[in-house]
């Protein structure tokens, strides 16, 4: 999976149904700011945690924005991962440097003992996760720039080389 251009969708689940007859293919509509937003949810779709969606969680679906989309109302996305949120949460990913700033300057972390650093499979990362793309759960930032944030967990998205 190509991290560098997924673009993510943050909202509440209010449906989920099958997609056109296949029963490992899911149609997620999501209520964005009071707007709806599809998703299409595929075998290949990645689900943080393996977690089973519902209506009324909070998710956030990344799509690869490289591709392309139906010109159509509502939108509609095809999601490469989903990370559920709680509430107040927020996530982002992204390259993360030396200093652990994003690439795009969009958010420093700065790590303590009880934030969790996993690999995608739940697995304990044991090595920095600077230079690596991030996902990061996180529920405050400063005011600065960039955006300092404590995350409570970040999932390692190891690549191979």
């Amino acid at each position: 999976m190509n991290y560098e251009h997924l673009t993510p969708v943050m909202g509440t689940i209010t449906d989920i149904t099958a997609y056109n007859d296949d029963c490992c293919s899911q149609f997620v509509t999501l209520s964005v700011d009071g707007q709806q937003i599809n998703i299409i949810m595929t075998h290949d779709t990645f689900v943080v945690d393996t977690m089973r969606l519902f209506p009324g969680m909070r998710i956030a679906a990344f799509y690869d924005s490289t591709q392309p989309v139906p010109l159509i109302y509502p939108p509609q996305y095809r999601a490469d991962l989903i990370a559920v949120l709680r509430p107040e949460e927020d996530v982002a990913i992204g390259y993360f440097d030396d200093s652990l700033t994003a690439i795009d300057n969009s958010l420093r972390l700065n790590l303590y003992q009880s934030t969790i650093i996993s690999t995608m499979n739940g697995q304990a990362y044991l090595c920095s996760p600077a230079n690596h793309y991030l996902l990061v759960y996180y529920t405050a930032t400063t005011r600065s720039i960039p955006p300092q944030t404590a995350p409570g967990r970040i999932i390692v998205l190891c690549q191979a080389t």
